[in-house]
């Protein structure tokens, strides 16, 4: 299971800290990451991160901006978004696969959508 911290809203310029906990079957070692699905368009992949936390992958409009983070447990990740557009409102879900590869293709696991408005 993954459960995700609630987003909110905020003004352009603004950061915000979006974390995410994954419960069970943690002993697969997952990479786990965020998409996200803005109102009329399809869900996107953001950004990933393996398990031991040494690779990231970033959609190229949040690279920059966005910051993907492993916890000290393992099983949390943590995506600091600074920098924040009225682009990037969208209801952002947690995702978790296997590997990173089949993270951005086809998740295994995906928690709940939570909402992120940026205002201008």
């Amino acid at each position: 299971q993954l459960q995700a911290s609630v987003g909110g809203s905020v003004q352009a310029g603004d950061s915000l800290r979006l974390s995410c906990a994954a419960s069970g079957r943690t002993s697969t070692r997952p990479a786990m990451g965020w998409y996200r699905q803005a109102p009329g368009k399809e869900r996107e992949f953001v950004v990933g991160i393996t398990w031991s936390g040494t690779r990231t992958n970033y959609l190229s409009s949040v690279e920059g901006r966005f910051t993907i983070s492993r916890g000290d447990a393992r099983n949390v990740v943590y995506l600091q978004m600074n920098n924040l557009k009225p682009e990037d409102t969208a209801v952002y879900y947690c995702a978790a696969a296997l590997n990173t590869n089949l993270l951005l293709r086809a998740p295994s696991f995906w928690g709940q959508g939570t909402l992120v408005t940026v205002s201008s």
